[in-house]
């Protein structure tokens, strides 16, 4: 884990504008800048960045955040991985926390594969456009399948060159851990323990992964492969595992998310040439069946996937692999098969990017359908095949489970009987039960475990924990929230010589507490954090770890940010719109807070004199009495006597 001292000091140095600004041309709009979305096409800027405030928010697509949740949304980075690209940037050093034995060796392993095989991607690049042996076998060999210098250099193309330890004799020249060389798999172990190089005279295609390091390596054979394997691919290590891995990944994450639709192809060489023509949402499964993993990471982009293999028997098979996973995870999926003996990369180079992309438009085949109909025609006249097809059928249907998916389930059961010639009626009963049979499998599975969390929460959670449902109709909830931005924005000034704002707001609300337990939540982590004096404030608490601490604090900002137009009428109206407004910010923000909780307590004080003895009842109005004294001194204070 990052240390959080590691955490401050990125956060200290992050300027929103300068990591938007990487990404978005940004125009000064008054306090603010604004720009076209990143996330969502549009001609008109919505985009809005507030460096005051250190959040951004789009105001066509909703999407909103900090710098470190800019480029996890941007990037597809988890949170992790946002904080090391900004560390990179500010030239920060990360400090790990303190971590066993068994996770320390872990991570050193980890950082001496990336260290190996980014050596390694430098070497044979340099192999390829430096050497002759580079240049006349592999280079002119590219060059030949119309790859350009350009496109070579993106995807950092290489060469090993046809020697028994060239690349050998270089990692151990350069002091690299002779022991960690094999786990890479550019290394092998030959007779009597000596070390040789595994990808020899073959072309390299780095593999990347989301941040842009290399994790491994497919080696290619130059020409038509006889005996060898056509390609050779890193073994799974601690850095690399095929399938959680899309080539081309890295390259290909904007423009998924631009086009919202990803394009799956088999090999490395269809990646690149379909780059090469200006077709960058594409991404291949390196020649794996399709994994759940490869899938999330796939949704994580986009949830519109179209496969394009080829013609042929295995590229329809390869096609079909993995079809009820996709649907599973909610993608949209259509398949283009290209003419048989031609792939992307032959296809494309061979009718130019006009009428590939023409051809990928008009050759969109529902992948259910077409896996129907592949069924079908394996299946001729034989009826229990058929009858086999059937059942199949109804599970893939089954797969669309999410409520979203109704339209689209019924309209593949109306088509899907159609071909199989059977009652519709009867196909929708069979889909129905399938549902029904895997609904009746998790739930039976996951009984005692749903037991015994209820249990657990029931036991934790206090009585005065309020639902989401009741949340949502919970008026006192926006004076909650307003309490909060007042602590996060004023807490560090003071109230007056010996006291903070932020000590002042705690005095008061002593006797209160927030019925919303995210709230509460975060009041409690501010406190925290002030009494152990790490100064707490709106941009500290932005980059908080807990991720819904985090989200919480960016909606109070947008919040904040959204209705500082007519908070600045309402002090204009106060006479004081020029003046520092911090103390009467704070004192009516808790003013009000403690209204709506009086008048919670009196509803509830009627409630129970109703019913109550007589001497009960007497306690009870003077409760009342002293409730009313407390209101009268409020609403004077604040001039009105208005709750709404």
């Amino acid at each position: 884990m990052i240390s959080p001292n590691t955490i401050q000091q990125i956060t200290n140095h992050i300027d929103i504008l300068d990591v938007v600004g990487e990404f978005v041309k940004l125009k000064k709009r008054g306090t603010n800048y604004l720009g076209l979305c990143p996330f969502h096409n549009e001609k008109s800027p919505s985009f809005t960045v507030s460096p005051a405030k250190e959040i951004y928010k789009c105001f066509g697509c909703g999407k909103s955040g900090n710098s470190i949740g800019f480029i996890m949304e941007h990037e597809k980075y988890s949170y992790v991985e946002a904080l090391k690209w900004l560390a990179a940037r500010y030239n920060i050093e990360i400090e790990e926390t303190e971590s066993s034995p068994e996770q320390k060796l872990l991570n050193q392993t980890a950082d001496s594969l990336y260290a190996i095989n980014h050596f390694s991607q430098k070497f044979f690049s340099s192999q390829l456009t430096e050497t002759e042996e580079g240049k006349n076998v592999a280079l002119s060999y590219l060059q030949e399948r119309g790859f350009r210098e350009s496109i070579i250099q993106k995807f950092q193309i290489g060469y090993s060159p046809d020697s028994k330890d060239a690349l050998t004799k270089a990692l151990l020249e350069n002091q690299f851990n002779p022991e960690i060389l094999p786990k890479t798999g550019l290394v092998a172990i030959r007779s009597n323990n000596e070390l040789a190089d595994n990808y020899r005279g073959r072309i390299i295609f780095p593999i990347h992964n989301n941040s842009g390091k290399v994790i491994g390596f497919g080696a290619r054979v130059i020409g038509k492969a006889d005996r060898a394997p056509k390609y050779i691919n890193t073994p799974e290590n601690e850095i690399y595992s095929k399938s959680k891995i899309l080539y081309g990944s890295y390259f290909a994450r904007q423009a998924i998310d631009k086009a919202n639709e990803c394009l799956l192809v088999e090999g490395y060489t269809d990646v690149v040439s379909l780059h090469q023509a200006g077709i960058e949402n594409v991404v291949a499964s390196g020649g794996t069946s399709l994994t759940s993993d490869q899938l999330r990471l796939i949704k994580k982009y986009t949830s519109n996937l179209t496969i394009i293999y080829d013609g042929d028997s295995a590229g329809i098979k390869a096609a079909l692999r993995g079809l009820d996973m996709a649907l599973e995870e909610g993608l949209n999926v259509k398949l283009v098969l290209i003419p048989d003996k031609e792939d992307p990369d032959s296809y494309v180079n061979k009718v130019g990017v006009t009428a590939f992309n023409e051809f990928i438009a008009l050759n969109k085949k529902d992948f259910i359908l077409f896996q129907l109909e592949v069924m079908l025609k394996e299946a001729g006249n034989d009826v229990a095949k058929k009858s086999t097809v059937v059942n199949q059928v109804a599970e893939t249907i089954s797969k669309l489970n999410k409520a979203e998916d109704f339209t689209r389930q019924q309209d593949y059961i109306r088509q899907s009987a159609q071909l199989l010639k059977i009652d519709e009626t009867g196909l929708t009963h069979l889909v129905n039960k399938l549902k029904r049979d895997k609904v009746a499998k998790d739930e039976k599975k996951q009984a005692s475990d749903d037991l015994m969390a209820e249990q657990r929460s029931a036991a934790e959670q206090p009585e005065d924990v309020l639902d989401d449902s009741q949340l949502l109709f919970n008026k006192d909830e926006a004076h909650e929230k307003n309490v909060l931005r007042a602590l996060l924005e004023y807490g560090l000034l003071p109230w007056d010589e010996q006291t903070t704002m932020a000590e002042y707001i705690f005095q008061e609300l002593d006797q209160f507490h927030f019925d919303n337990p995210q709230l509460e939540e975060l009041f409690d982590t501010y406190k925290k954090m002030f009494v152990e004096g790490l100064q707490p404030n709106t941009k500290t608490m932005l980059y908080h770890t807990n991720e819904s601490i985090r989200n919480l604090v960016i909606q109070l900002s947008m919040q904040a940010h959204e209705l500082s137009t007519q908070w600045d009428k309402k002090m204009e109206g106060m006479n004081i719109l020029n003046r520092d407004v911090s103390r009467q910010d704070v004192s009516m923000s808790i003013n009000y807070y403690k209204l709506r909780k009086l008048k919670k307590m009196f509803e509830e004080n009627q409630r129970d004199m109703e019913n109550a003895p007589i001497e009960e009842q007497m306690r009870l109005i003077e409760l009342h009495q002293h409730l009313k004294s407390i209101e009268r001194a409020i609403t004077k204070q604040l001039g009105t006597v208005i709750i709404k």
